[in-house]
């Protein structure tokens, strides 16, 4: 086995692997979308508080269910390969995963059912809309993208191979496609963010 090493520098024509991505040392977290290295920047207050607040209502109502939800920092990969050679490694925020066969000893291989990720203003545009398509062809069941400072959601649930959009804001609550009866309080998740 060959020694850790930092990441390379940004180069626009490298791509790199899960293979590499594993020799990477460092404190700084990463993903890998489409071979191309992406930084994830150390995350807000308000970010953190909404994700306990989010990850704290899936638990309690997953409770002596078969699915389960985990939060970053955890790698995803969504195209995995026995060899390693796969390019898509991320690491949503908040993620709901229900078959146990994609639950492995250091990352979950394959799509999680449920994807929430949380805007920073350090997220690009560019960040999410490749992992919008990665999910989608991954087979991603339901992605939410949090704006904590618009007080939104935005849902898309994918259904019968057309993906159903909705925009969710105020103090109601979000019924969560993938897991019928639980609700998610959005009231409680804007004030845990205050």
């Amino acid at each position: 086995m060959s020694d850790p090493t930092r990441v390379p520098e940004y180069d626009e024509d490298s791509r790199y692997t899960y293979a590499d991505y594993l020799g990477w040392e460092g404190l700084e977290r990463y993903q890998l979308i489409n071979g191309k290295v992406f930084q994830i920047a150390t995350p807000s207050i308000v970010h953190q508080a909404l994700l306990m607040e989010l990850s704290t209502q899936f638990a309690n109502w997953l409770k002596s269910k078969p699915c389960r939800v985990f939060a970053a920092p955890l790698d995803v990969r969504l195209f995995p390969k026995e060899d390693n050679s796969d390019d898509t490694i991320v690491q949503p925020d908040l993620l709901v995963v229900c078959d146990k066969e994609k639950l492995c000893k250091g990352s979950v291989n394959g799509p999680p059912d449920l994807v929430a990720e949380i805007v920073s203003p350090l997220s690009t545009y560019c960040e999410f809309f490749l992992k919008f398509h990665d999910y989608l062809e991954a087979g991603v069941r339901e992605y939410w993208v949090i704006d904590p400072e618009a007080k939104r959601i935005l849902v898309h649930i994918y259904e019968n191979g057309h993906f159903i959009s909705s925009v969710h804001k105020g103090n109601g609550s979000i019924s969560v496609s993938i897991l019928p009866g639980l609700n998610i309080s959005l009231g409680n998740l804007w004030q845990a963010a205050l």
